[in-house]
């Protein structure tokens, strides 16, 4: 069990685990690697208070070093879903689950959009997890979408345990189906299938956890970073602009605060 489990490891989450630990509540932030973020790209940071002309690699890599010294636990892993639960949350990733009493998700922008029909077929065929969700297809045909590093591992998992197979290596496709799954059309050619597993770098923070109120694609909060969900808070760039390493670690900090505040209440 952990107290605040946070779903994204820049800027903002980074500093919500180490505002955590300072108000000593475990802490787990759940993070692709490193090196697939925007930030660790950059060659030189420019407007970050006291690190002048510092590279975003390295400036990640001193957060980090801070969060996990901290006592932070860090985890690589792809958050595939947020399931609350008589007042916990229970977060999948990867083929793990991990229970915490509060959320804060700082996912940074979500680069890539929805498939048209995912998600009205979410839970009807559609899935992002292979490990969790791919025995329900055994003996069937599945169409796996790779857009994500170890995309191509999971679905020869699903090859593994008796699923049938195709990969989609596109970003042009269409869910079809009335109520489940019935193809896919992929660059114009229509695909039948029963499942779609649909493997990004992250999903969505609204089709992470349904109800989660978005406008715009961003993430609806208050000042303390709360969404409409109690016990769940956000903050950084999915919270909207400007997309601002200083403003992130603030909303990541006050987040974190309103995490602890709630865990006391509850």
């Amino acid at each position: 069990m952990t107290d605040i489990l946070i779903i994204g490891g820049g800027p903002a989450g980074l500093s919500a685990a180490i505002t955590a630990r300072q108000r000593n509540r475990s802490a787990a932030v759940v993070t692709n690697d490193m090196s697939d973020s925007g930030l660790y790209k950059a060659r030189e940071v420019g407007n970050y208070p006291g690190l002048p002309a510092i590279s975003g690699s390295e400036l990640l890599g001193k957060m980090t070093d801070h969060a996990a010294g901290s006592g932070a636990e860090i985890i690589t892993g792809r958050v595939f879903n947020i399931l609350p639960s008589n007042g916990l949350f229970y977060v999948g990733y990867g083929s793990e689950i991990k229970e915490s009493k509060s959320v804060v998700i700082a996912t940074g922008v979500a680069q890539a959009s929805v498939f048209p029909g995912e998600e009205e077929l979410l839970g009807s065929g559609v899935s992002y997890c292979a490990t969790c969700d791919g025995m329900l297809f055994r003996g069937k045909r599945v169409c796996v979408v790779c857009l994500a590093p170890g995309a191509e591992e999971e679905a020869d998992y699903l090859s593994s345990i008796g699923c049938d197979v195709v990969k989609l290596n596109t970003k042009k496709i269409v869910i079809n189906g009335s109520g489940r799954v019935s193809s896919v059309t992929a660059d114009g050619e229509d695909i039948p299938c029963d499942g779609v597993f649909i493997l990004r770098q992250a999903v969505a923070p609204h089709l992470l956890l349904p109800n989660l109120a978005t406008e715009g694609g961003y993430i609806v909060t208050g000042p303390s970073g709360a969404t409409n969900i109690p016990g769940v808070y956000a903050a950084g760039d999915c919270t909207g602009k400007p997309y601002q390493i200083a403003r992130a670690t603030g909303q990541g900090l006050t987040a974190a605060l309103a995490a602890d505040e709630y865990i006391g209440r509850e």
